[in-house]
């Protein structure tokens, strides 16, 4: 069995449209080190982003944003999938509700994830949510999650850690854990 790397929401109305947020520009940097690492590793990485339709519940609440098949959804030049990721779209929070996610998964025999991306508190939290119910092993990379204030992504890492029994790790604790060859420790 093996890990993959969940990026969530790295597209480009979270990072510089509608719903930015300078925050975004500082987990940049670790997430490419991680999915680097992740590829060198022989772990999986897939790209969870929205792709609304414009019948969406979630547009009630965030107006209209990262609509399917444009520009604004897709996943910033800085992050982009190479051959052997896996992108996916999602219309609500969780990158698990009917996006095929936990299917690909398994097929690629994967038992943990590793939780990257926008926003700690919402959709990283409702992903999180999804693995934990479905069995996966959970881990949130601590310096590649951000969310719209301090308030907001300091709660939601405390909730991922504490309702869903995840560990929480830094991109470089996470590195170092597979380049000693052992899987990320639940």
């Amino acid at each position: 069995m093996k890990e993959a790397v969940v990026v969530v929401d790295m597209v480009y109305d979270f990072v510089y449209g509608i719903l930015q947020t300078d925050r975004a520009q500082k987990i940049i940097p670790p997430i490419q080190s991680l999915i680097k690492a992740a590829r060198e590793s022989g772990n999986e990485v897939v790209y969870v982003g929205d792709a609304h339709l414009p019948t969406d519940p979630e547009l009630e609440v965030f107006g209209e944003h990262a609509m399917k098949g444009t520009p604004e959804a897709e996943t910033i030049k800085e992050l982009q999938p190479q051959e052997g990721d896996h992108v996916l779209e999602k219309r609500t929070y969780s990158a698990f509700f009917e996006t095929g996610l936990d299917l690909l998964l398994r097929r690629l025999n994967v038992d943990s994830i590793v939780i990257t991306g926008l926003h700690t508190h919402i959709c990283c939290r409702h992903t999180a949510a999804d693995a934990f119910h479905k069995g996966y092993g959970l881990t949130i990379a601590s310096d590649c999650v951000e969310a719209l204030t301090d308030e907001d992504h300091n709660s939601g890492l405390e909730y991922i850690k504490t309702i869903y029994n995840a560990k929480s790790l830094t991109s470089g604790e996470i590195i170092e854990s597979w380049a000693t060859g052992s899987k990320v420790k639940i």
